[in-house]
């Protein structure tokens, strides 16, 4: 049984299963409620690049060179990246010759079976945030404006405090227009807590008050949104530099994650994002906003080809609840579940 199918039965028979069998029912439903987000969330990518992969066993009888032509075509186009196509490509080359298969059916599970083992290969990239032993634990934001970094954070803030941590919002983008007062609104509308200052004020003094203030009030989990100016890479440098400086100066081992958020609707050009963002301080991880508004769901293995960086988070819709924990098993069961 190839690795697709054994994710398959592992959530279609999880009902019937024992271990689903002796969980709490709470638990049970939450499970398949996020399943249900991922299903939704991915529809868009089902409709359009699995679609397309599912009509490329249809339409050949053989797999030849134009079979091959076609699927490099709708890989490249799902954002998945070309030098991680070509190297799949030559993979799925080597597998049709050495195991004789002819028949572009037989090929459909071992298409995705592959593109599941070029995330879990080598190394497992763990979508687990490092939550600090002592003190609260201080995440970073940082993206560039319109990606909805704003917005993930107070749905994380939500998420956060459902789990029954007491969270801070600080509003350190204070150069953007009203983007401090956004997050205020935020933690207003979910219940939890916000400092900030004027538009214009130091990102850095900002950042220094609320991480004292997270200290002194005992809170669990502080979120810190920043600037994304990415046009002055030098200057962004800095500025990141100097509110790390900041933090480690009151939280020994802060920041315990950077998170860069990432529009999966801008494709490539997200892609971009993340290695230049890499080159100007220490991203730990990906927020993927908006995968469910892209017919192009292949964005999280270009992801982790090219730039090496675990996506911890995924948007998969406009409410507080479609922020999702990456899953690697869900994305793979939520995009392929009607080709095999």
């Amino acid at each position: 049984m190839g690795l697709f199918n054994k994710i398959k039965n592992m959530f279609q028979g999880s009902e019937d299963s024992s271990d689903s069998q002796n969980q709490p029912n709470a638990l049970k439903e939450e499970k398949e409620n996020d399943l249900k987000i991922y299903e939704k969330g991915l529809a868009k990518s089902r409709e359009g690049f699995v679609s397309r992969l599912a009509n490329l066993t249809g339409k050949y009888n053989k797999i030849d060179e134009e079979y091959f032509d076609e699927l490099e075509e709708i890989l490249i186009m799902a954002d998945i990246g070309v030098n991680t196509v070509m190297d799949f490509i030559e993979k799925l080359r080597i597998r049709v010759k050495h195991e004789n298969i002819e028949s572009p059916e037989d090929l459909k599970e071992i298409i995705v079976d592959e593109l599941f083992i070029i995330y879990v290969n080598d190394e497992v990239l763990s979508s687990r945030i490092q939550y600090s032993q002592s003190g609260p634990t201080v995440i970073l934001f940082v993206g560039v404006n319109g990606v909805g970094k704003t917005t993930t954070i107070a749905k994380l803030a939500w998420k956060l405090k459902n789990e029954g941590k007491k969270v801070l919002l600080v509003g350190a983008d204070t150069f953007r227009a009203g983007a401090v007062e956004q997050l205020k609104e935020w933690g207003e509308k979910i219940g939890v807590s916000f400092y900030g200052k004027e538009e214009g004020a130091d990102p850095a003094s900002v950042v220094f008050d609320g991480i004292t203030k997270s200290v002194d009030e005992a809170y669990d989990v502080v979120l810190v949104d920043t600037a994304g100016r990415l046009q002055n890479k030098v200057n962004l440098m800095k500025e990141l530099e100097k509110i790390n400086r900041v933090i480690t100066s009151i939280v020994a081992e802060g920041p315990h994650e950077t998170l860069l958020a990432i529009d999966a609707t801008t494709g490539q050009n997200g892609i971009s994002q993340a290695k230049s963002f890499k080159e100007i301080t220490n991203i730990t991880g990906i927020v993927l906003t908006k995968l469910d508004g892209t017919a192009k769901g292949g964005i999280v293995l270009a992801i982790k080809e090219e730039v090496g960086i675990p996506v911890k988070y995924i948007g998969l819709g406009e409410r507080k609840e479609d922020l999702q924990v990456f899953d690697i098993e869900k994305y793979i069961y939520g995009l392929f579940k009607d080709m095999i």
